[in-house]
């Protein structure tokens, strides 16, 4: 077996991603019960989870399903867009490449998010709002109005210590030792990073009480960052992401190139260059850029000069329905009529 189909990642995901594994027919739509009956293929912790706590596993699928959604909101403008074609993304995880990196990075933090919204919204036995018995009181913040207010902990605040633990425990399921230690290395990393840029990156918010709109005291919470605010993060940990190469003893990853400074716990890590993703190949999983939509006069990766791989673009008009002339009738309906639009789009050759 691929190591990513063993480890973290893999043991969902790869159900997910790959047909082989019959478990799931569209790879944005993974079926947790199907992920268990698949057990045999799990690490004890993961096949432990699908036993004790199969709403859990249900909340790791949608933390997946988040995950791969803000996966190709962030890759929508770049050669390779985190396609969901099943036998196309199974091969861009059994490499080592930055894109891979990513896609773990963002599942398991989707995973974390999703177990951690799922305890506060109350939907989870296991868990609920966060314990703020022990901590310090929030810090007051400088304004107008908040000389002498009282500050203490309530609401509801998220439990995102539970999230990231569940988000560990199914994730990172142990690969055999031998020859994949470095790649296992490698995905354990990025899958850490992850889950650190949603726990590290903790927001506190806060409500007024007192009469006639005074604020005589303010209870406070701690919320996670909204999902977009993560998958921003990480991406721009993918740009600035360090190659690594194994050391000696198997056990360590050392920065490829001289001078570089050690990677910390949140950035992404890889260990091979990715395929320039220009043309199709099967073996590296790109779809190529044929057709792909692009902007005729942007300078960035959205750009026709740098998405079409140099091979140009061509005009294209086309006629698009959208809803215009909407109006708002008493008390809850809006009617709109269809129009017809022209849009002019560049495609590349």
């Amino acid at each position: 077996s691929h190591p990513w189909s063993l480890l973290g990642l893999g043991a969902g995901f790869a159900l997910l991603a790959v047909p082989s594994c019959r478990a799931v027919g569209s790879p944005l739509v993974m079926d947790p019960n199907s992920i268990c009956r698949k057990t045999k293929r799990l690490a004890g912790k993961q096949a432990e989870l699908c036993q004790l706590e199969p709403e859990i596993v249900q909340e790791v699928a949608k933390g997946t399903k988040l995950g791969v959604r803000e996966c190709q909101y962030q890759f929508r403008f770049r050669r390779w867009n985190c396609t969901s074609h099943s036998k196309y993304f199974g091969k861009i995880l059994q490499q080592d490449i930055r894109e891979t990196a990513f896609v773990y990075a963002i599942t398991a933090a989707g995973v974390s998010h999703a177990i951690t919204q799922a305890c506060s919204m109350g939907e989870l036995l296991q868990c609920g709002c966060e314990l703020t018995r022990s901590r310090a009181p929030p810090s007051p913040t400088a304004g107008p109005g908040t000389e002498g207010t009282a500050w203490e902990w309530g609401g509801c605040g998220d439990d995102v210590q539970f999230g990231y633990e569940k988000s560990q425990q199914f994730m990172d399921a142990k690969n055999k030792k031998g020859k994949n230690d470095i790649r296992a290395l490698i995905d354990l990393h990025n899958n850490e990073a992850g889950r650190l840029a949603v726990r590290s990156y903790m927001r506190t918010e806060c409500k007024c009480h007192g009469l006639s709109g005074s604020c005589t005291l303010r209870t406070c919470w701690r919320k996670m960052p909204h999902f977009r605010e993560v998958g921003d993060r990480l991406l721009e940990r993918f740009n600035g992401a360090f190659k690594v190469m194994g050391g000696n003893d198997g056990k360590t990853l050392i920065p490829v190139g001289d001078n570089i400074k050690p990677p910390d716990k949140q950035d992404l890590i890889y260990s091979a260059d990715s395929p320039d993703f220009c043309s199709a190949n099967r073996k590296t999983g790109s779809l190529g850029t044929r057709g792909r939509i692009c902007n005729s006069t942007a300078m960035d990766t959205s750009g026709c000069d740098l998405l079409c791989c140099g091979r140009g673009h061509r005009d294209e008009t086309v006629v698009l329905e959208e809803n215009c002339l909407c109006r708002f009738h008493w008390c809850c309906v809006v009617q709109c009529r269809k129009c017809s639009v022209r849009q002019e789009l560049s495609l590349c050759v």
